[in-house]
């Protein structure tokens, strides 16, 4: 039997620590779940830290090039069967490295396969691979490998990878539609500006008549238009060069998500597509069994929001400390009183993981039916703006030949 000495957090969100005789570390854990504890760590007595309870320190940024989304899920599916089935780790990673379907995951897979034949975890060799495992996939491949539930926790895995592609599948949805729809609207009315309107410019100016407001404001906007036409290239292709510049510094990042928030009509969307993927990545790794402070630093890193990001580490420190997580989250104004109380109910009551998988589940259903509602609402709005733009152009072409035949019908 070996001595360990741990530190968890209890039902009320009291830090509890304490020394336990056990035969390893998946003993201890174990027993740390049964008794309603949140683990925060794991350490031998007189040993090394808790191999695969340590998630700090990995830099990894989503599974591409190396592997696409589909791909990686696929992969993580079939070695869980595999596993489950009694097939080695190694013999399971051969055969998924004779079927990947891109050159540079199957180079990945046999890396796997040299680091694991010559003794190394999977979890281990997953971190030289960062480009096509995430800090999330590392630390509960290591959680499984504390815990001797691979094959569970890598089916939980595949789900919440396959559940996250669908969230982010929905929103790539909804916002392809406006998005294209406004570059053709762009693209023809700044055709007609510059192409089509200045022909007529001749021909009202021999017209014996007053112009309309409207034909003066268009005819003056399009010889702008022709006048500037490098500058408006400038700014047109400048503007994404600009925001992507913009979006590599903290300070421009973060007010980039902080606007998000709360822009009119997809302000909300984005809001609960970030307090969803916090919840499921939050429950997914406590219910793995991944030490609270870890699960707190991956959550801020794959959050996809820096403003709920800052909100986590926080909290993180919050936590540390030895106060309840609830507490810092209900003084961040992104996390709705709905969220933080059954946050805090399920820290009393030992029910954590189960609470926040309740929570997105919501918050899954709500961005699913707020998409279906946007894109019923998206296109009248993008008619109507077509109509107003292409059809305001037109009738200022037209407004002064009526106003010509119309003088000419009275004088007869």
């Amino acid at each position: 039997m070996t001595s360990f000495k741990y530190a968890a957090k209890g039902p009320g969100g009291k830090t509890v620590e304490g020394q336990i005789e056990a035969v390893d570390r998946t003993e201890v854990l174990n027993e740390l779940r049964r008794q309603n504890l949140v683990v925060m760590s794991i350490d031998e007595v007189g040993g090394r830290r808790g191999r695969g309870l340590k998630t700090k320190g990995l830099r990894t940024k989503g599974v591409k090039p190396n592997a696409s989304r589909t791909e990686l899920v696929l992969f993580t599916r079939q070695l869980a069967t595999m596993v489950g089935a009694g097939i080695s780790l190694l013999e399971g990673l051969e055969v998924l490295s004779d079927q990947a379907e891109t050159a540079p995951f199957k180079a990945c897979c046999e890396r796997l396969i040299s680091e694991v034949r010559g003794g190394s975890d999977l979890s281990v060799a997953m971190e030289h691979c960062p480009k096509a495992f995430s800090e999330l996939y590392v630390s509960m491949v290591k959680a499984a490998e504390v815990s001797g539930q691979m094959d569970i926790i890598l089916v939980r895995l595949a789900d919440y990878l396959e559940a996250a592609e669908e969230l982010r599948r929905e929103i790539k949805s909804a916002m392809t539609y406006p998005v294209i729809s406004m570059i053709l609207v762009t693209g023809i009315t700044a055709f007609l500006m510059i192409g089509i309107v200045p022909g007529f410019r001749q021909v009202f100016e021999s017209l014996d008549t007053e112009l309309p407001a409207l034909t003066k404001f268009v005819l003056e906007t399009s010889e702008w238009m022709r006048s500037n036409w490098i500058l408006l290239a400038l700014m047109f292709m400048g503007a994404p060069f600009a925001l992507w510049m913009l979006l590599k510094t903290d300070k421009g990042a973060f007010m980039y998500d902080k606007i998000s928030l709360k822009v009119p009509v997809f302000g909300p969307l984005f809001s609960k597509v970030a307090l969803a993927r916090f919840s499921r990545t939050f429950s997914t790794l406590i219910r793995s069994g991944v030490p609270i402070m870890g699960t707190l630093d991956i959550v801020a890193s794959t959050s996809g929001n820096r403003v709920i990001s800052k909100a986590v580490l926080e909290s993180r420190e919050a936590v540390r400390c030895g106060n309840m997580l609830s507490e810092p989250l209900s003084r961040a104004p992104t996390f709705p009183p709905m969220v933080v109380r059954m946050i805090a109910i399920g820290e009393k009551s030992g029910a954590l993981e189960t609470l926040l998988e309740k929570i997105a589940e919501f918050y899954d259903s709500q961005v699913k039916a707020s998409v279906k509602s946007l894109t019923s609402m998206i296109e009248p709005i993008l008619i109507s703006v077509m109509g107003v733009m292409v059809g305001g152009v037109v009738l200022s072409v037209f407004l002064p030949i009526l106003d010509v035949v119309g003088n000419l019908s009275n004088s007869k």
